[in-house]
């Protein structure tokens, strides 16, 4: 109820602020377990993302957002609570091995997840060359894999920004894609890889982002 609630408030606040342009919405499915891959621009896209597709999308998010002070503090509590994203710790091993356990459970209960592919957001605007823990996400739940391309969040909220300021921004939902020719494969370094790489692709071709750092090959995630 309460995710039903600041969905209603939030949204028409968010389309009233923002003006967002919202293509492709009928790629995303209705049902099932689903990953929105996405470029990484600002803070605001893991609420850009979730407001504007047609479904509940759980995200990730950086535990400092859960302890804030003042009133930023408790704003960014209450619409991560609200959009049931998922507090981790970022800085160790283990701490991502969790929260690939974590975006894994809710895939294996039909659910939506979005994710950075790059790993951080971009502070030069360009798109970097994405890890392979959405390939193993994606392998492993057996589950389709929509693109996403966000555009002008980071000039809602630049980097060192306190708070969004108003300007357009557009969220692209790309066409799904599947891997049925690794199934099974999510153990293999070059699976990994080679559906890493598709995704990045698709994304690129829907952000037309700048390509940064992309001639190293790497089977790490």
């Amino acid at each position: 109820m309460f995710y039903l609630f600041v969905r209603l408030v939030l949204r028409p606040l968010f389309r009233l602020a923002f003006r967002p342009t919202v293509v492709g919405r009928e790629n995303v499915p209705l049902s099932g377990p689903v990953i929105l891959a996405s470029n990484h621009l600002s803070f605001i896209d893991s609420i850009a993302i979730p407001l504007m597709a047609p479904r509940r999308v759980s995200y990730l998010a950086k535990a400092e957002y859960w302890q804030g002070t003042g009133l930023k503090g408790w704003f960014t509590r209450t619409v991560f609570t609200a959009l049931q994203a998922q507090p981790v710790e970022r800085q160790t091993q283990r701490a991502a091995t969790a929260a690939l356990d974590t975006a894994l459970a809710v895939l294996q209960a039909g659910g939506a997840f979005g994710i950075y592919p790059e790993g951080t957001r971009s502070r030069d605007g360009r798109l970097a060359r994405g890890k392979t823990g959405v390939a193993w996400l994606a392998l492993t739940a057996n589950c389709p894999v929509v693109p996403v391309a966000v555009h002008g969040t980071d000039q809602v909220q630049p980097i060192g920004a306190r708070w969004p300021r108003p300007a357009r921004i557009r969220v692209t939902f790309g066409e799904p894609l599947t891997f049925p020719e690794h199934r099974g494969m999510a153990g293999k370094g070059r699976a990994r890889r080679e559906v890493t790489d598709r995704v990045m692709e698709a994304i690129a071709e829907l952000s037309g982002q700048e390509r940064a750092g992309w001639g190293t090959p790497s089977a790490a995630g």
